[in-house]
């Protein structure tokens, strides 16, 4: 971000919530554009969705909003599921705020949640060891970029434990991971586009509203689900926008 900075570019185009916390410690003037963010409001990144103010603007994805559906889905698939771990990472406001989601979705369900927090690599197979210690029966992986960067790793410890997991991205799925669900990170990046082109037009960052993903997917890796011992239900497949065989 500093070196961006250094170059004198125009606009910054901010991957997620972590590069653009780094664009915006390095420049409070170049325009940040976020590709994805996950709740940049709990996240501190910006004031208001309506009114961001500032330097920076751009997609949100909610996952506040998508996590109770992720316990929803994992539930539909394994029905008699009685204890579900959450891996999170407690430094990130935003994966506190989707385990609150969590928890509030829960009172509908009645099961026993495990929250596992994890901040470093190193933690995430210890956190892994801690569910089958606690007797957990799935996962729900929030959204994290530390967990999209060792996705593989944490697709083949769900399956070594043979935990069935549900993630925000469809890189998970495609990992190993068995399901996801969230935005399509391709479209939401596509329109992001839509900002830069404003903002190379004139428009202030601070002023454009941030928006929220509008295409969601889920991916279903039925190959981890053969691993596993599990069956897909046939209206799961059938509300799947892609299965992995």
């Amino acid at each position: 971000a500093a070196e961006l900075v250094q170059l004198k570019v125009d606009i910054i185009m901010a991957a997620d919530t972590s590069a653009t916390r780094a664009a915006q410690r390095a420049t409070k003037v170049i325009p940040i554009v976020m590709g994805t963010s996950t709740d940049p409001v709990a996240s501190g990144l910006v004031a208001t969705l309506a009114r961001p103010g500032g330097n920076t603007t751009g997609l949100s994805n909610m996952a506040s909003d998508t996590g109770p559906k992720r316990l929803q889905l994992l539930v539909a698939l394994v029905p008699k599921i009685s204890r579900v771990a959450i891996l999170l990472n407690p430094s990130n406001p935003a994966s506190r705020a989707e385990l609150k989601s969590i928890e509030e979705a829960n009172k509908h369900f009645g099961l026993k949640l495990l929250a596992l927090e994890v901040t470093t690599p190193e933690q995430i197979g210890q956190a892994f060891d801690a569910m089958v210690k606690q007797r957990a029966e799935g996962v729900v992986i929030t959204s994290e970029s530390l967990f999209s960067q060792h996705r593989v790793q944490i697709a083949e410890l769900a399956v070594k434990y043979r935990l069935p997991s549900i993630a925000f991205r469809a890189e998970f799925t495609e990992a190993g991971v068995l399901m996801n669900y969230g935005p399509n990170a391709n479209a939401s990046y596509r329109h992001a586009a839509t900002y830069v082109d404003k903002i190379l037009k004139g428009a202030t960052p601070g002023d454009l509203p941030i928006e929220q993903a509008t295409k969601f997917d889920l991916v279903i890796n039925r190959k981890t689900a053969k691993a596993l011992g599990l069956t897909i239900p046939q209206s799961l497949l059938m509300n799947a926008d892609r299965v992995i065989e």
